[in-house]
């Protein structure tokens, strides 16, 4: 009797284990989507509310409407990324399908968005403080040089965003596997917009954008460590990440502050 207990336990105890991993397994990336959307946000608010105290008071120049729109779009993006994970979760692979179509045209338009976005907010800058005393001057030189820089960042990530969606979108009738990561990880690619702003976490910026890659290893990580447990093995979705985000970040890294980047920037950002 207690040997026919035991087998009753084990196998109780087996089934339970095996549930939670097809739970998980399931539902891993409507938690990224929500993780993701958390990070945004923890990033966003607060930085947000500041920038608009700001504009009331005058310290600043008000939102342009390109700022609007990159807004929009993102929140669009991660609101369709919750919404086609949540629906592949729950079976309802015809509607996701469906709804796909709306990523080959939201990510151009984000990326296109937010190219718009950085000499018209440099722009806005400069026209705000035309004029201003030479001690204030001199403080937006130094703020137009440090934007310089963040500009590259913008640019690296809008490229590596758009060329990540495109291989997802490629691989998603050959490859569900690779097609789900990779959106994942594409995502992932403008978050540390959203972590430089995290005022409470260390950085290196303005002097190296070192942290620029090293935060959003935190987003990376629920799902990689699932599927190191799962696989045993890192999958090809991360291999390629690297293969993007490397050569780019050495690029980042080599142009940070250099002479020749800010000699020729300022003529099409905001010359």
């Amino acid at each position: 009797m207690a040997t026919h207990a035991n087998l009753q336990s084990d196998v109780t105890v087996s089934g339970d284990a095996v549930s939670l991993t097809q739970f998980i397994d399931r539902w891993i990336y409507v938690f990224m989507a929500l993780f993701l959307i958390v990070i945004v946000l923890v990033g966003f608010v607060p930085d947000s509310l500041q920038k608009i105290a700001a504009v009331d008071a005058g310290l600043r120049p008000p939102f342009p409407l390109a700022l609007h729109a990159h807004a929009v779009l993102m929140g669009s993006w991660m609101l369709l990324l919750l919404t086609q994970t949540t629906l592949m979760a729950t079976g309802r692979k015809g509607w996701h399908m469906q709804l796909g179509v709306g990523a080959m045209v939201l990510a151009p338009a984000l990326v296109i968005a937010g190219v718009v976005l950085v000499p018209t907010n440099l722009r806005s800058f400069v026209e705000f403080t035309a004029g201003a005393p030479a001690e204030m001057q001199a403080q937006v030189d130094g703020f137009l040089h440090f934007m310089t820089d963040i500009a590259l960042l913008q640019l690296r990530a809008g490229l590596c965003f758009l060329l990540l969606v495109y291989l997802a979108l490629r691989a998603r009738k050959r490859d569900s596997g690779l097609h789900k990561r990779l959106i994942i990880l594409a995502t992932i690619v403008p978050t540390p917009a959203a972590f430089d702003r995290m005022t409470f976490l260390p950085h290196t910026m303005p002097a190296s954008p070192l942290t620029v890659d090293v935060w959003p290893l935190i987003a990376i990580a629920p799902m990689l460590l699932w599927d190191l447990y799962r696989q045993r093995s890192i999958h090809r979705a991360y291999w390629i990440y690297a293969a993007v985000m490397v050569p780019t970040g050495i690029a980042l890294n080599m142009l940070w502050g250099s002479q020749w980047w800010h000699s020729v920037a300022p003529g099409f950002l905001y010359g």
